[in-house]
């Protein structure tokens, strides 16, 4: 395996079960943007306040991972829900590319597709495709399926699919396949830190069964 991208990522969604941990997995310095101010997580992290819908110009960076994500319910609407999921992605992805970023992760969805009649899915698989024209040099996307992970210890709202998928994956485990079980959010970042420094060029896509594979040591 390469060694870690020396230098500085970025990242937006820290606040979130993905982020926290690619915050924390990250080896080198790492800039959090944020919309609301939150303690630095750890040395070599720093905390940026930011607006997605006016980002400022960003740090000169090698790397950078997004994991920007709510639902309908959270959000409040259809409107609002694309607001966060789509444009601001889209906005931080701009952003990245201004400051020179060549190698970007996201966080998609399981069934991701911009044909999808699915609002959620369709969402997703736009800001995929949109992702794709901006010309990174290396684009890591990643679809996990039900997130697992503690969202009370950030504060967060409980969200009922992601409790009933941890209720079904403690119930049927491995007899799941793999492609739909329930993947735990410091699996989907070990996959995103691990694989974003030695992806090829062009796209890559790490569906949920690869992020099932992940190590996730502590």
């Amino acid at each position: 395996m390469n060694p870690p991208l020396p230098g500085l990522a970025l990242l937006a969604g820290a606040t979130g079960l993905v982020g926290r941990e690619i915050a924390a997995r990250w080896p080198g310095p790492v800039t959090l943007l944020v919309r609301r101010a939150v303690p630095a997580p750890r040395s070599g992290a720093t905390v940026q306040v930011v607006d997605f819908a006016a980002l400022p110009a960003l740090p000169a960076a090698e790397a950078a991972f997004c994991a920007l994500g709510t639902t309908i319910k959270v959000a409040g609407s259809q409107a609002a829900f694309r607001a966060v999921d789509h444009d601001a992605v889209l906005a931080f992805a701009r952003a990245c590319r201004a400051a020179g970023v060549r190698r970007f992760a996201v966080v998609s969805a399981l069934g991701a597709d911009a044909r999808s009649g699915n609002f959620y899915s369709r969402v997703k698989g736009e800001a995929e495709d949109a992702l794709r024209g901006l010309g990174f040099e290396h684009l890591l996307i990643a679809r996990p399926s039900l997130l697992l992970g503690d969202r009370a210890a950030l504060g967060q709202p409980a969200r009922a699919g992601e409790q009933w998928g941890g209720r079904v994956a403690g119930w049927l485990g491995p007899l799941l396949p793999a492609s739909v079980r329930p993947v735990a959010a410091a699996r989907v970042a070990q996959a995103l830190v691990t694989t974003l420094p030695q992806a090829p060029a062009g796209v890559t896509v790490l569906h949920s069964a690869a992020l099932q594979r992940a190590a996730t040591p502590p």
